[in-house]
């Protein structure tokens, strides 16, 4: 089980464990989920680090293909 001190300000350090876990990084940014008497702590992954976590091996397709494909599920409601 790992823990944290509140300090005065209200202050607390996350463990460098949940740090690990949760890959996190000096910068980053964190979100606080209330959930009754539980807190989830979600990290904000900027844009730019999404990138290439999906693969396509494809053909490459054009942005007329792409707003066609957005329009057709669009109404696909």
């Amino acid at each position: 089980m790992l823990e944290s001190i509140i300090g005065r300000d209200g202050r607390t350090t996350l463990p460098k464990g949940v740090r690990d876990s949760l890959g996190l990084q000096p910068g980053d940014r964190i979100r606080y989920f209330g959930e009754g008497d539980s807190v989830r702590i979600v990290p904000v992954r900027p844009i730019h680090r999404l990138y290439g976590a999906v693969k396509y091996d494809g053909p490459p397709v054009t942005l007329e293909e792409m707003d066609a494909a957005i329009a057709d599920g669009a109404c696909r409601r």
